[in-house]
């Protein structure tokens, strides 16, 4: 299995919380379109497996003509094998959903959405600085419906502040009314270089409140899992069927190539990434030349890796693996350290290893540091 990523750099307008590789302009859109392609065939022996997931995201690519899109598609049918039946997502905003668009990318093969809603409420939808509103996200959604596409997903936000936890419940309530396939739900996060980062060091903008996150974290576990979602991932909840193939693959360490600027890949433990400046990408890959730096995954690189993304899903960390691949010695460091958590309810011992508790789940980032070999 293997999969590919696409990095379309494009956005009509910038949201004060975002720090994804991203270009307002729409002056050279077919120019970096093209760029893609070129780099789509320059690394055309690098997977040699099937493509089972192709995952356009940004950016927002459902900001280009689906005839880009088209083009890429079309550039990756002729340079790599491709899967029976694979999933192909696109990011979309819902102010750029129209039953045209819709209907076009059906036609191409796209078959799953990852769209960007982030709230029902104007209000926080404002607040955000996103270009769409509350109405736009359930039009989008009837109309991709109506469309015959059955397997999508939406993004929230929660902990913003100015958000109540009612706020929050009617979001959860207003996506599982609509029977949303798959929900990704983020903790606000500010970073650095953001222009929230900037407002709130300003004082323009409230600071968050991790304690009001921590309630409305437990509110979301509690609420997707009396609706039957499978919370397979801390921000990730699925219906019977519905989880991402393309996002898991990641979690588990399946190969993958990403392309476009600030795109990383990842295959036999070497991870690579393109630069993350639009016009020196098209540039070089103009010259035939894929700008990039890459680096080799130690040993203790590759465990902390597999602790990061293991103490995400939800079958957790397996000491037998760590064992195997690491030796008695890690074990045992791994080992008192976990039983820390158990104590501190964190951490639960399950049969082959140790996952999160409820409680834990929302101190993840914190617990997989705490147990990294640095």
């Amino acid at each position: 299995m293997s999969g590919i990523y696409i990095h379309i750099p494009f956005c009509k307008k910038a949201c004060h919380y975002c720090n994804f590789h991203f270009s307002t302009s729409s002056d050279y859109r077919e120019r970096m379109v093209h760029a893609i392609a070129e780099e789509l065939r320059l690394r055309k022996d690098e997977i040699n497996e099937p493509i089972q997931t192709i995952y356009f995201g940004g950016g927002t690519p459902s900001i280009v003509e689906p005839s880009q899109i088209e083009l890429l598609l079309d550039a990756i049918d002729k340079h790599y094998s491709i899967d029976t039946s694979p999933e192909i997502t696109m990011e979309a905003n819902p102010d750029d959903i129209t039953k045209e668009y819709a209907a076009d990318w059906k036609s191409m093969g796209i078959n799953r959405f990852s769209i960007g809603v982030q709230s029902f409420s104007n209000i926080h939808l404002e607040w955000m600085n996103r270009a769409h509103n509350a109405s736009q996200s359930l039009s989008c959604i009837d109309i991709i419906r109506s469309t015959g596409f059955e397997n999508f997903s939406i993004d929230l936000i929660y902990g913003t502040p100015g958000q109540s936890t009612n706020d929050w419940k009617g979001d959860l309530e207003k996506a599982i009314a609509l029977n949303i396939p798959h929900l990704s739900c983020y903790a606000l996060t500010v970073e650095e270089q953001t222009p929230l980062f900037h407002l709130i060091e300003g004082g323009k903008k409230e600071k968050v409140n991790s304690d009001l996150q921590a309630e409305q974290f437990n509110l979301l576990v509690d609420i997707t899992n009396a609706a039957d979602y499978d919370h397979y991932e801390i921000s990730n909840f699925a219906l019977p069927g519905m989880k991402s193939k393309h996002n898991s693959a990641y979690w588990n360490g399946v190969p993958y190539l990403g392309v476009g600027p600030s795109a990383h890949s990842f295959q036999n433990n070497l991870r690579s990434w393109n630069i993350s400046n639009n016009i020196s990408y098209m540039q070089s890959i103009e010259k035939h030349a894929r700008p990039f730096e890459s680096e080799i995954l130690s040993d203790i690189d590759q465990l902390n890796e597999y602790i990061m993304t293991k103490l995400r899903l939800e079958e957790g960390i397996n000491s037998n693996i760590i064992m195997m691949k690491w030796g008695d010695d890690q074990l045992t460091r791994i080992t008192k350290l976990m039983n820390r958590f158990i104590q501190e309810d964190k951490v639960e011992k399950i049969q082959e290893g140790w996952k999160l508790t409820k409680h834990g789940k929302f101190f993840a980032d914190g617990i997989a540091s705490a147990l990294f070999q640095v």
